[in-house]
């Protein structure tokens, strides 16, 4: 059997075009090459992501028909498209057919015999059931003949799948990430974020102008929801103000009667 080229990995600026068409929203398609694992050799697939190259297999790659996202090697993929293979075509037993009708047995019985020559000489009839009578004996034998030439037929084998150290593990997929904005009846508002089961961020102050510049970003809903709570606490706000403000009043008039 002729040796088979082993595939080259793909080149640094192959690389650079793939990051590049992902930063662009257009994940490359790529063909899996014979020293991929667990992928059949020639399958398609779409790079969605790359890795820390130091890694090795950090090429994020989904393949065609599935929704898993496995790595793999600069050498496991390649962005030639593989040249089609042409269609097996089946085997027919019509010559093993025709050999076994031209096996030995058959073949000595056609040639004629003293008895058979004696026999055409003299009555036709005679010829005729002489004929059929040797024609009987071999029958079973050209039965077997061809029932011998479908049985060496070997069935077709399918390559087993591959399993245990060569199935390449699925990585877990990324952690979520869950932003919590809260805000009290006195204006004042935190955020929080949630990654996983970790917490980095925890009650972190956000002012009140902000919120309202980031709701109008997120969403119009978003924004007429928290313009609304806004608007409660701005009034909410002006009536403590307009309280402190009768009372700071009434303070100096009470502090200026005692000073007289």
């Amino acid at each position: 059997m002729p040796s088979r080229t082993k595939p080259q990995p793909l080149s640094n600026s192959q690389i650079q075009q793939i990051a590049t068409d992902i930063a662009g929203g257009h994940p490359p398609m790529v063909w899996f090459t014979a020293a991929a694992v667990g992928v059949p050799e020639g399958r398609s697939g779409k790079v969605v992501a790359l890795g820390n190259p130091d890694d090795g297999d950090f090429l994020r790659v989904r393949p065609t028909g599935s929704k898993d996202v496995l790595s793999f090697s600069p050498i496991e993929v390649t962005l030639t498209k593989p040249a089609r293979k042409p269609a097996r075509t089946t085997q027919s037993n019509s010559p093993a057919r025709k050999e076994s009708s031209m096996s030995p047995s058959t073949s000595a019985h056609t040639a004629p015999s003293p008895v058979s020559e004696g026999l055409s000489s003299s009555n036709p009839a005679m010829r005729s059931s002489s004929a059929s009578a040797m024609a009987e004996p071999d029958a079973p034998a050209d039965v077997a003949a061809k029932s011998a030439a479908v049985k060496s037929t070997p069935p077709p084998t399918s390559k087993p799948a591959k399993s245990g150290a060569g199935a390449r593990k699925v990585r877990a997929p990324a952690p979520e990430v869950t932003v919590t904005l809260t805000g009290t009846a006195d204006g004042e508002w935190s955020v929080e974020v949630m990654n996983g089961k970790k917490r980095p961020v925890r009650g972190l102050p956000v002012a009140s102008s902000a919120v309202a510049q980031a709701a109008k970003i997120l969403h119009p809903e978003v924004a007429d929801v928290v313009a609304a709570v806004l608007e409660t606490v701005r009034g909410a706000q002006q009536a403590k103000v307009q309280q402190l403000q009768a009372e700071l009043a009434e303070a100096e008039r009470l502090l200026a009667e005692l000073g007289d």
